[in-house]
């Protein structure tokens, strides 16, 4: 295996990303049609936050039995903000981050994503699931 490969050959360019004023509605929507688990939470492409689908999941139980279902019992979602259950206190990397450190990074901590920064713009995502198809193209 490559010990100097950069998780900007891995990373998801076109990231899915969420405002302070979106709603937790409009976060599942995204959740739900684009098939991921994180999005982050930006201001003018700069990162603010994480949002993960078990981060809904924590305030509603309501919607974790039908993934497919196109409809979004609102209710709870409407007593809360993105910025109230988004994760503020992230880990970041840069382009430049070897996959073998991300890796690392990922194994000891308990979040399955890392914004991928220049500065403090967002310009990309890794995830656990970028990591398993990068190993599993390896063998």
């Amino acid at each position: 295996m490559k010990n100097k490969v950069t998780v900007a050959t891995i990373m998801t360019k076109n990231v899915v990303k969420l405002n302070l004023s979106d709603d937790l509605t409009k976060a599942e929507m995204l959740f739900k049609k684009h098939k991921i688990r994180h999005i982050p939470v930006v201001s003018s492409n700069k990162i603010l936050g994480m949002l993960s689908y078990t981060d809904l999941l924590r305030i509603s139980f309501a919607d974790a039995v039908d993934e497919d279902e196109d409809i979004v019992d609102t209710t709870v979602y409407n007593m809360f903000t993105v910025e109230q259950v988004m994760a503020k206190k992230l880990v970041s990397i840069t382009p430049e981050t070897t996959i073998k450190e991300a890796a690392e990074i990922l194994s000891k901590k308990e979040f399955h994503a890392l914004p991928v920064c220049e500065g403090d713009l967002l310009v990309g995502i890794v995830t656990t699931t970028d990591l398993i198809k990068y190993l599993i193209e390896q063998y």
